[in-house]
């Protein structure tokens, strides 16, 4: 028995004697199989293979990404408050050397997920570090490969985290359920915003954009980018990480004027996809 994870989105599935049949995440017209077909690996499987790079970003935030790639290329964030610490996004990949490199820094109170596509080893995660709650919004729910008693559902527009310390806002988009978190104290202060890949960030750094499907192209319509931005407008935020890379050399982050290149990039996508767009 064991927990197949699909190597084509990083989710891992429940407990089973064989890899399952079908990935219902990679198989969704919003991700892809490979032209190998379905292919299946476990935790224990890519200890000889993978690692773990912890980096600091800036103070209080430490990017976690697994070398040689694996996925879609997926990282994950810990981030520190002084009312506790929350990993945000998930990877498939976790061994001893990063519990206990996460431990040092404090370890992890909670985790939040952007999507499914960052669902990854996430119950794993969650029970190497005390069964701490994994916050999801309701709106996933039908999306949970491996469903567990530390996922909690939440729903709203927005939830509040460690005394307000942490923010996650449902902007849905890509997914009905989408969050993004929002650290008010990040960027010296002057706010910083955590997205899986939406907002996300371009080849162009100064410049982000919104979509259904990355991988297929498949763009979003005006209302659902509408409501994103309506959803982002109150947040004071002056940095953007993205948890998906953008290709092209860029590190996933806008660190300065990021609200600004927000909501210029929403106004230039939606002039893109209007009837009147020359």
């Amino acid at each position: 028995m064991a927990c197949h994870i699909c190597v084509d989105c990083g989710v891992q599935h429940s407990f089973a004697s064989s890899p399952p049949t079908s990935c219902f995440i990679s198989q969704d017209e919003r991700e892809f199989v490979g032209i190998n077909g379905l292919q299946w690996t476990t935790r224990q499987e890519m200890l000889s293979v993978h690692k773990n790079k912890i980096k600091c970003e800036e103070e209080g935030l430490y990017s976690i990404r697994t070398e040689p790639q694996f996925a879609i290329g997926q990282r994950a964030f810990l981030v520190q408050t002084p009312n506790g610490n929350i990993l945000w996004d998930c990877i498939s990949f976790l061994d001893q050397n990063t519990i206990d490199l996460l431990k040092e820094l404090g370890g992890i109170d909670a985790i939040a997920i952007s999507h499914p596509h960052f669902f990854g080893s996430m119950i794993d995660w969650s029970h190497e570090f005390g069964d701490v709650p994994i916050y999801i919004h309701e709106n996933l729910k039908n999306w949970i490969a491996r469903p567990a008693d530390c996922i909690h559902f939440w729903n709203g527009e927005t939830k509040d985290l460690f005394d307000g310390k942490l923010k996650l806002v449902q902007t849905g988009g890509h997914f009905e359920g989408s969050q993004v978190l929002y650290w008010p104290a990040g960027a010296s202060q002057n706010g910083v915003l955590l997205s899986g890949d939406e907002p996300h960030i371009c080849m162009d750094p100064k410049q982000v954009s919104f979509m259904h499907s990355f991988p297929n192209y498949i763009p979003l319509n005006a209302r659902k980018v509408m409501r994103i931005l309506e959803r982002l407008e109150p947040l004071n935020y002056d940095r953007l990480y993205c948890a998906v890379l953008s290709g092209g050399g860029g590190d996933g982050v806008i660190r300065q004027m990021a609200k600004q290149i927000v909501e210029r990039s929403g106004k230039r996508y939606l002039k893109a996809i209007s009837d009147d767009s020359d």
